[in-house]
């Protein structure tokens, strides 16, 4: 998960004249605060002659932002002159300058440079997001319409400003609630003081706030949630089309079978309510008055899985529009992701199904930001206890668990029925983990870690995929000791949940590379994700960078062993909602999965794995009306599961060009 207050990165400036930057003298400071405890802190401050400083930086289980910046504007606000530098979110550099030279402004960082006339629009720094949140929400104000084209590329604008009133220690403050849209797929919620300066940014996992504020974190969230609902009931409204009561059949479709996993051509399909009442040849009758789809050229298949999400705000329209109709969510805030689904559910904000897991982890420095913290077998048993009572069907057991609890926490939640995965504990192997009664395994870089980390390299850091980058590619996938970790996988029928995109971008791209999860969409995404999607990967000279490209290989490698071997594999992302999953389905087939076996995975195979496969998974009547149109022939391309032309989920249609643009994307060529 990103945290949200990283997103934004603001543009500067105004059309026409506006109030003035930061107070010359003003010294602002902000408390970071992840979920409840405090893990950073942040800076604002002004000089006598207007230029302006900020620090930000704080820290989530190891990793986290040390940015730096300073930098002037010109009398109406524009940004004029940047200078940004520390580590960026996962330790990449930040090195970026902006400079004003004879009417032109140049910029450069790692990832991208380019120069513009003055006048053309608002620079949008990459890193800084302090001083610039203020400075955008005056350009928006004083310009036509609230919106301003930004630089190097796109728009912002205010979607909504609300005045709101709260009580801060017993004095009244007035705050503005501004909603700024055009940077990321959902509008960014920003908090400004009385004087239009950023008072803060908050989450349910991470805020930042004005020193001396922070018991109003939670009012504030509240008041965020409350907009997001209103704009997310709107947007269903819009974008739901619900078939009439006769029903929907989708004619002359090339339909995939999930159980032979092959292709049936000339099928019709039957859709009545929320479930699938027929599935034949083109001789099968169709209701009167149902609303047809004709499905010549393209292919019609089940609904995809994405099992390793983390579900946000604005990600239930991207995983529709990508054809993702079911998640499985690994860890998150228990209150919103229960009444996320929720929802989705009763279709007041669009989104797919959703299976929940319940995160327990151990108290310290590095626990994570959500979930439940347990650090004796009573906790970790409460802890169980309370997730079956939400509902949940999966626990995931996290980084700081103390392997003794790992047999504890696995008995009670078989005894009910859930299944048990989770990353590898520290200290603990992932066969150790799976003798303690692991059901599932997220992350390839651990099989790694059973053969690469000593019993002082402390896991749950980023040392957990660092080490693999940096000696994946020294491990020998056939010598026996690998041999044998897989058979045991393969006795215990341990699922593998790879994510093998999620390191794709941090083991093989440099600075300026193109995102390769991304790429497929470059052109089409809102400003800040293109822009972002230009980053790199982890830091590397050349040297290092083949090393991890190799190593990278090796993932892919031992996936494919794991297939090979009978090892279950499920397809989670663990990154950008919806977009990801089909680069996930193309990194399997590159490994040398076929791609009718990799569609069969994520869809029936999914549900399997889920114990749902009667009610979901496959095409066949009586199941969810959980479908998507797509052009081409994925068992030969499964790239073509990224060109979705029509997805139905719960039975009702949604037209994915409609939704992407919902979210600020381009149309496709």
């Amino acid at each position: 998960m990103r945290p949200a207050l990283l997103a934004l990165c603001a543009a500067c400036g105004a059309a026409a004249p506006a109030p003035a930057t930061p107070a010359a003298g003003r010294d602002v400071k902000f408390a970071i605060i992840t979920v409840d405890r405090p893990s950073g802190s942040a800076e604002l401050r002004v000089d006598p002659d207007g230029t302006w400083h900020s620090h930000l930086t704080f820290n989530d289980r190891g990793r986290g932002p040390d940015v730096t910046a300073s930098g002037t504007f010109d009398e109406s606000g524009a940004l004029r002159t940047l200078t940004t530098t520390g580590h960026a979110y996962d330790g990449q550099d930040v090195d970026e300058t902006l400079v004003d030279q004879a009417g032109m402004l140049r910029w450069c960082s790692h990832g991208e440079h380019g120069e513009a006339r003055d006048g053309a629009g608002y620079y949008v720094p990459l890193q800084e997001g302090i001083a610039s949140y203020a400075a955008l929400v005056r350009a928006c104000r004083h310009a036509a319409g609230r919106r301003v084209k930004l630089l190097p590329a796109g728009e912002a604008w205010i979607e909504d400003d609300r005045a709101i009133e709260v009580d801060l220690a017993g004095r009244k403050r007035t705050l503005h609630q501004v909603a700024l849209s055009g940077f990321g797929f959902a509008p960014q919620l920003v908090w400004l003081d009385e004087h239009d300066q950023l008072f803060a940014n908050v989450s349910a996992w991470l805020s930042m706030i004005q020193v001396g504020a922070e018991p109003l974190i939670p009012k504030l969230v509240a008041a965020d949630n409350e907009w997001l609902a209103e704009r997310n009931a709107r947007l269903a409204r819009t974008l739901a089309h619900r078939p009439p009561a006769a029903g929907l059949a989708i004619t002359h479709a090339a339909l995939f079978d999930a159980e032979r996993k092959l292709i049936v051509p000339d099928q019709t399909v039957v859709v009545v309510g929320d479930r699938i009442a027929a599935v034949g040849d083109a001789h099968t009758a169709i209701p009167p008055g149902a609303q047809v789809i004709d499905a010549h050229g393209r292919t019609l298949v089940p609904g995809l899985w994405d099992m390793h999400v983390h579900i946000g705000d604005g990600d239930g329209i991207l995983y529709l529009a990508s054809g993702v109709t079911t998640i499985r969510d690994l860890g998150n805030d228990i209150a919103d992701l229960v009444a996320r689904a929720r929802r989705f559910d009763d279709g007041s904000e669009l989104g797919p199904h959703v299976l929940r897991a319940g995160l327990i982890d151990g108290p310290g420095k590095f626990a994570a930001p959500t979930g439940v913290l347990a650090a004796t077998p009573e906790q970790a048993r409460a802890a169980v206890d309370r997730y079956v009572g939400l509902g949940y069907v999966q626990i995931k057991i996290y980084s700081s668990v103390d392997p003794a609890l790992v047999p504890v926490i696995a008995k009670a939640a078989h005894e009910h029925g859930l299944r048990v995965s989770g990353h590898i504990p520290f200290k603990m192997k992932a066969s150790e983990a799976v003798l303690a009664g692991y059901d599932e395994i997220q992350h390839v870089n651990f099989l790694f870690l059973q053969f690469l980390a000593g019993p002082d390299d402390d896991t749950r850091t980023p040392l957990r995929y660092k080490l693999v980058a940096a000696r994946g590619a020294e491990l020998d996938l056939d010598g026996k000791d690998v041999q044998a970790f897989l058979d045991l996988l393969r006795d215990h029928h341990t699922v593998l949940d790879p994510t093998v995109s999620t390191f794709e971008n941090q083991f093989t791209a440099d600075p300026g590379d193109f995102d390769p999860t991304l790429r497929p969409y470059a052109g089409r995404l809102p400003a800040q994700v293109e822009r972002g999607a230009h980053a790199g990967g982890l830091e590397a000279d050349a040297a290092q960078r083949a090393t991890f490209r190799a190593s990278y290989a090796k993932l892919l490698d031992m996936v494919a062993r794991a297939w090979k071997r009978g090892i279950p594999i499920v397809a989670g992302t663990d990154g950008t909602a919806g977009l990801q999953l089909s680069r996930e389905l193309e990194l399997y087939v590159e490994a040398g999965i076929p791609a009718p076996e990799v569609l069969a995975l994520d869809t029936l195979g999914a549900a399997r794995v889920m114990r749902v496969d009667k009610d979901t998974g496959s095409i066949a009547a009586g199941k969810r009306a959980d479908l998507v149109l797509v052009d081409g022939d994925p068992t030969r391309d499964i790239a073509a599961v990224r060109d979705a032309d029509v997805v139905v989920c719960r039975g009702v249609v949604y037209d994915p060009a409609e939704l992407f643009s919902a979210i600020g994307m381009r149309p496709r060529p």
